[in-house]
């Protein structure tokens, strides 16, 4: 015999999700917007537009919604950064590093050379050696950056001065400038 109760919970849970499948992805350590919104087939506009009142920041343990039922594997990236690789808002846990530092503008230079990485960037006032985290503020997209060098300088509103390396991973090198915000990974 079926309880009315557990009919009606799921003639409302089908309304709710819809004809679409809906289903749900808790965030591992290290998951990013990016690689979970591919692995469901979606762009993260529409990952983001699912999840209205989460906001582009994510944690451990959130739970988002996706738009099918399977659960789908985000491809694990290796923390270490080459030419080319693309990189994301990754999940991280609450701490100093998860604050964002500045918010403006970023724009894209040759770039300073570094053996450590490809990945390096120029700003005013950081100190040399300081590993920064980029975010475009429209995709979500994010880098890893050491800044090496100074700059932006002459526009107020530019706050970094990206290499050609570290543009490309974040998608602005059509874009020229780019909304970004800076968040601080660690200092020398």
């Amino acid at each position: 015999m079926r309880r009315p109760g557990a009919v009606l919970a799921a003639v409302a849970l089908t309304a709710v999700l819809g004809s679409a499948q809906a289903g749900s992805y808790r965030v591992q350590a290290g998951d990013t917007l990016w690689e979970i919104a591919r692995a469901h087939g979606v762009s993260v506009q529409a990952l983001l537009d699912l999840n209205r009142g989460q906001g582009a920041a994510i944690r451990p343990g959130d739970v988002l919604n996706v738009p099918d039922g399977r659960a789908a594997q985000v491809p694990a990236q290796a923390p270490a950064q080459r030419a080319g690789q693309v990189a994301t808002v990754r999940a991280t846990g609450v701490g100093a590093a998860d604050a964002v530092f500045q918010q403006g503008q970023a724009v894209y230079y040759g770039g300073r050379r570094d053996a450590r990485t490809v990945m390096t960037a120029a700003h005013l006032t950081l100190p040399f050696g300081t590993w920064v985290r980029v975010t475009h503020a429209r995709t979500g997209r994010s880098v890893d950056v050491l800044i090496n060098d100074r700059g932006p300088f002459g526009v107020a509103s530019r706050v970094i001065d990206l290499s050609d390396e570290a543009a490309a991973a974040l998608g602005i090198l059509s874009e020229g400038v780019a909304p970004v915000t800076l968040s601080v990974l660690s200092r020398p």
